[in-house]
């Protein structure tokens, strides 16, 4: 087994071979959602020097104009919309040499409906950019999630769960779902390249991981209400459900995340290509726990009073008290509240009232042996926004 030294500077046994000598072309990875929380992990991770089935040349596509300072710098960053088709076409179909494409975005829409058009359109226009012009191209990692199993958001509650820990061939919930939408264009894609092409999938639960002004970002969402809470000085209430205070529940480092779909991508056997994979950190934990963690952090009192409420609606108003901190405290200029704390994200997932917890046994029988600390895992985002001066 070797060890790989993530860009964290952390080693990790990963329990699985290095067989990027087997295969003689240079390895080329497409980051699509560079700038998300795992799309990040990814372009680190992949210019490790030491990172399997390397060396790694990276592009990135992003729709933010310019390539945020926390990303590595020899990333080849492209400035893109990808729900614009003849954009996309022009700007990704001249890279000839990809070989790996790592899909890690998605677009939010009123509907289930609508985001499975949505969605779907991104996703052929990256394909159709991709597929004519890129010879030599071998793998599609697809990010999925948690929602394959408990339904989209909007559907929370209201449609039946299968019993935890949820397992990868489990039926399709009875909904639409844009994963779904995904799935299916992914195996047309590689039925209709045979041999030449394969996927992996991969479904994370909530991700605890680091990126400014990502669209599903819950701790430092939570980071930020402890800073009001100890900026007021009052009381961290929980503002979730019973079932979320007292139950297990598991997470997916988004280190952990990028390290299993580079290894299924690239060093993984060929009986574990063309599978889905869940993507979480293989030990579970109580929201009561992190609850005390994230105070303890804060210097504030944690505090559980039996019943859930909107953090959304608690965190109005809140706009001119986050400007204060983020002057007093030394945080990114101009860094407003609406574009790090995701409170409508926080409140959904608080607000569960099912078992969330998915079993890691078919990666790790596969050959992933990966794992994290949930705990140690939420308070080591806390302190990466910290030294990116996104959180006091």
């Amino acid at each position: 087994m070797e060890e790989w030294v993530q860009a964290g500077g952390r080693a990790r046994e990963r329990g699985c071979s290095d067989r990027h000598g087997m295969d003689p072309t240079p390895k080329v990875a497409l980051i699509a959602g560079v700038t998300g929380i795992v799309g990040s992990s990814l372009a680190a991770q992949l210019h490790d020097p030491n990172a399997p089935g390397g060396p790694w040349k990276v592009y990135g596509v992003a729709r933010r104009a310019t390539k945020p300072d926390w990303l590595p710098e020899p990333l080849l960053y492209i400035n893109c919309n990808l729900l614009d088709r003849d954009e996309t076409l022009s700007k990704l179909s001249p890279l000839h040499d990809v070989t790996h494409l790592f899909y890690v975005t998605w677009v939010s829409r009123p509907t289930e409906e609508e985001n499975c058009e949505a969605n779907g359109a991104l996703y052929h226009n990256v394909l159709d950019a991709i597929l004519p012009n890129a010879k030599n191209f071998q793998h599609i990692v697809l990010q999925t999630g948690n929602k394959h199993y408990i339904g989209p958001f909007a559907l929370a509650g209201k449609i039946p769960v299968p019993d935890p820990p949820f397992r990868e061939d489990y039926p399709r919930r009875p909904c639409p779902n844009f994963y779904h939408t995904l799935e299916d264009i992914t195996f047309e894609t590689v039925k209709q390249r045979q041999q030449q092409l394969t996927y992996s999938i991969h479904r994370p639960t909530a991700i605890f991981g680091f990126a400014e002004g990502n669209l599903m970002n819950m701790v430092s969402t939570l980071a930020v209400y402890a800073a009001i809470c100890q900026y007021e000085n009052k009381p961290l209430i929980f503002p979730g459900s019973k079932m979320c205070w007292d139950f297990m529940q598991d997470a997916s480092d988004a280190d952990l995340v990028a390290e299993q779909e580079i290894w299924a991508a690239s060093v993984a056997d060929p009986k574990a290509k063309n599978e889905a994979f869940n993507s979480n950190n293989g030990d579970v934990f109580k929201w009561k726990r992190l609850w005390q963690l994230l105070a303890q952090e804060y210097n504030v009192q944690p505090e559980y009073k039996g019943e859930p409420f909107s953090l959304q609606e608690a965190m109005k108003g809140k706009d001119a008290v986050w400007d204060k901190i983020v002057k007093e405290k030394g945080l990114r200029p101009g860094l407003k509240l609406e574009d790090i704390a995701h409170w409508w994200y926080v409140d959904l997932w608080l607000g569960q009232n099912n078992e969330n917890v998915s079993s890691m046994n078919k990666s790790r029988e596969r050959g992933f042996l990966g794992w994290r600390d949930s705990e140690k895992s939420f308070l080591s985002v806390i302190h990466k926004s910290r030294k990116h001066k996104v959180v006091p």
